[in-house]
């Protein structure tokens, strides 16, 4: 029971981090929130969710790992011969990026910057680098925004779409989903028509029966 004159604290309540990146990957998130038109800090959010539960992502990282740690079902090994990545040398021009994430999300990279001895703030940073590096992100990220703006009618013809262009392309070429989200999105600024109809002008102009 809440004592009088005690707040009852929220079990979802969030907590702010604020890691440095460098200009690239924030650039890169920024165009992730223009093109997908989401706040930056839903982005990065988001962006923490996959990569924390990505064992492609953990493991790159785990390259860092200077002590053992259980991750999800896995136990990855530590190397305290390893240099600390808050010793390695870091290029380019880094700048402040913010987000908000739950118990369970800090509870997550907590851990990461226990087994690589660096802050929660650089474990953040490294998980969202790692995680947009991943290509396979990426496209599931951009599909996710277009079925969120498409109905499904629209959403399995555009999928028959990619599947026949994609099918023995000539020119060894594949159009992954964030190319085509990057390409709807440039004709809906040049046509100021919505996501919805600027998708059945594309399957009725590239669909082959």
């Amino acid at each position: 029971m809440v004592g009088e004159g005690k707040r009852k604290v929220r079990n979802d309540k969030k907590r702010d981090i604020k890691p440095t990146v460098t200009r690239e990957l924030k650039d890169c998130i920024y165009r992730l929130s223009f093109i997908t038109d989401t706040p930056v800090k839903d982005v990065i959010e988001e962006i923490l969710i996959a990569g924390s539960q990505r064992r492609k992502v953990v493991s790159y990282l785990s390259q860092y790992f200077l002590r053992d740690v259980r991750i999800a079902n896995t136990l990855y090994m530590g190397d305290l011969n390893r240099i600390p990545i808050k010793k390695r040398a870091s290029t380019g021009r880094n700048e402040r990026v913010s987000t908000r994430v739950t118990e369970s999300m800090h509870d997550s990279l907590s851990a990461l910057a226990y087994a690589m001895g660096c802050s929660v703030s650089k474990a953040c940073a490294l998980l969202v680098d790692a995680t947009v590096r991943d290509t396979d992100f990426v496209n599931e990220f951009a599909k996710g925004y277009i079925e969120k703006n498409v109905d499904e009618e629209r959403m399995r013809e555009l999928k028959k779409v990619l599947k026949y262009i994609n099918a023995g392309n000539p020119f060894d070429e594949r159009i992954s989903w964030a190319a085509l989200l990057s390409h709807l999105l440039e004709e809906v600024q040049v046509h100021a028509e919505k996501v919805q109809d600027t998708v059945s002008e594309f399957v009725i102009n590239h669909w082959k029966k």
